[in-house]
């Protein structure tokens, strides 16, 4: 995979693939791994959040926390989707949202903290909003691929090394991945900027610096929380996405989720309960890449019996919600 953009170079990829191997590696850390200056990474950081949309956010881990993901979609009047979209990535509980199938779909993930919040959502407001004509529901069952694996791994611009280099060291802590009550505070500052230093932590929270360290040393290591990378594919080059609904015989279930998630275009890929038993994205610089990965790799996966291709005309919301300009 190369990159091909008229903003960004080479740099700007590695910049964005070590923050995807440590998110909350210094500037001065990653400029030693990169072979640049610490003034020369905060520079582009900057640039990037300014024209690619990027974002460093903390994430909770639904599936290591034992709780409910699912991907809805939503087929609509299309004269509603964007603002059906829009009311959606505005809910705290939903973690991507983008419109497909030329304006006539919107698709989207939840994290629901509740049973009565999934209930609420699924069996109360959507069903009584009335330009949704449709409801399809997918509960996920098993990540193939996503979450804490960044897409960006695949473009294999930084070395083995280099990753090594930056890969933060985790011990991981006794029982179970949970978050506490007091945990929030803390996470509600990662929640809002996932790259915060310690002294802003520890204001945000009331407790002191070390235990603020020593408590999100524990989150990040027990996999309860990660910290993602949010940014515009198209200013790398791949301006065009597609939600895929992939049905396999049961016996193959596992070892297409297996290939799929080495497949470069695959950004996501996890097995679902639902009309179809896989869902994926993937991201690719065109239609005809598109139709050459469903009809190469994809298409020739043994056990793959049907699939669905919902190429997404918008991507309303990734990890964070940029409210529209009006």
């Amino acid at each position: 995979m190369e990159m091909e953009s008229d903003i960004f170079d080479g740099l700007d990829l590695q910049l964005l693939d070590a923050l995807e191997v440590n998110a909350r590696a210094s500037f001065a850390r990653i400029g030693e791994v990169l072979g640049v200056s610490d003034q020369t990474v905060a520079r582009r950081y900057r640039r990037l959040c300014a024209e690619g949309g990027l974002r460093v956010v903390a994430v909770r881990d639904a599936e290591r926390l034992g709780q409910d993901q699912w991907t809805l979609r939503l087929r609509c009047v299309p004269d509603s989707a964007q603002a059906i979209a829009d009311a959606l990535a505005k809910r705290p509980d939903t973690s991507w949202i983008g419109i497909a199938s030329g304006g006539t779909e919107v698709v989207f993930g939840t994290r629901p903290r509740s049973p009565g919040d999934r209930d609420d959502l699924l069996l109360g407001k959507l069903p009584r909003t009335p330009r949704v004509l449709e409801i399809r529901a997918h509960q996920m069952l098993h990540r193939f691929y996503g979450g804490p694996s960044g897409w960006l791994r695949k473009f294999r611009v930084l070395t083995h090394e280099q990753v090594a280099a930056l890969r933060p060291e985790v011990v991981a802590g006794p029982g179970p991945a949970r978050i506490a009550p007091d945990d929030e505070p803390l996470l509600a500052a990662l929640e809002r900027d996932g790259r915060a230093t310690y002294p802003e932590l520890q204001r945000a929270t009331g407790r002191s610096e070390s235990a603020v360290k020593r408590r999100l040393a524990a989150l990040l290591a027990s996999g309860a929380v990660y910290i993602d990378v949010e940014y515009l594919s198209e200013t790398i080059g791949y301006p065009f996405a597609a939600m895929l609904w992939i049905t396999t015989t049961p016996a193959a279930l596992t070892s297409v989720g297996e290939a799929l998630a080495t497949h470069d275009p695959i950004a996501h890929a996890a097995a679902t309960a639902g009309s179809c038993n896989i869902l994926a994205t993937a991201v690719v610089r065109n239609s005809a890449d598109l139709y050459a990965y469903l009809s190469g790799p994809l298409g020739r996966l043994e056990g793959v019996q049907h699939v669905e291709a919902s190429p997404f005309l918008r991507r309303v919301k990734q990890l964070t919600y940029r409210r529209p300009a009006r």
